[in-house]
């Protein structure tokens, strides 16, 4: 149990710069605090120790500001950064060294009790605000940009952004990391410009060559006459 939760603390200092001291962070960070909260609720559950499993959640989110359902599978190295405003539903599956920042929704957009919520693969990161929701799959060393709204399959080693999310970003290998909080994602829009204003350069290119051509057969003309 001691190793688990010193790999848990150890989880955030490998992902957040601010954090100065373990002693901070045990007792100053409620994404941590949601975890430890979650992994008994978690436990309760799968003992169909339901009541319990759901109070003891609900504790959890009145101290930390974080929703996560007791039903919700979760690996390890999971990091909430901030955290206040997650949602994780209770058909929610996330993968090993997953990071989340706050306001994130893993939601679902039906009333079957079916999987509804999204699986979440290995190391991935979810930006501030960002909702995803349905029940497909976010491959694995994907990162989904903040306040986007992703609702169909995130391909593995992509990068998703906008209303609704798209793959502007999808590699073979994986990405170097990309810090979500900072303005670093790409903007699709200003690739559509770049690529527009690249065109443009292009046809200008011909159309000088064309009028150079005119202008020496012009002259030739010219001087048959």
């Amino acid at each position: 149990m001691f190793a688990r939760l010193q790999q848990d603390i150890q989880a955030v200092f490998d992902r957040d710069p601010a954090a100065r001291s373990k002693l901070e962070v045990f007792f100053c960070y409620p994404g941590l605090h949601a975890i430890w909260f979650h992994r008994v609720s978690h436990w309760l559950w799968q003992h169909e120790q339901f009541f319990l499993g759901r109070f003891c959640s609900h504790l959890g989110r009145f101290f930390t500001g974080i929703e996560i359902h007791p039903g919700a599978k979760i690996g390890k190295g999971f990091f909430i950064d901030h955290g206040m405003g997650v949602v994780i539903g209770e058909t929610a599956e996330i993968g090993d060294n997953v990071t989340l920042y706050h306001g994130v929704t893993l939601g679902g957009v039906s009333w079957e009790k079916t999987k509804r919520h999204p699986t979440v693969e290995d190391n991935v990161v979810i930006g501030s605000g960002a909702k995803v929701l349905g029940p497909f799959t976010v491959g694995k060393d994907s990162k989904i940009g903040s306040n986007s709204v992703v609702v169909k399959e995130v391909p593995p080693n992509s990068t998703v952004v906008g209303i609704p999310g798209r793959a502007v970003i999808a590699t073979e290998k994986p990405a170097e990391k990309i810090d979500l909080q900072h303005g670093q994602l790409p903007d699709p829009e200003a690739k559509a410009i770049s690529c527009l204003f690249d065109q443009i350069r292009d046809l200008e290119r011909k159309l000088a060559s064309l009028s150079d051509e005119h202008d020496q057969l012009k002259k030739r003309l010219e001087e048959g006459k």
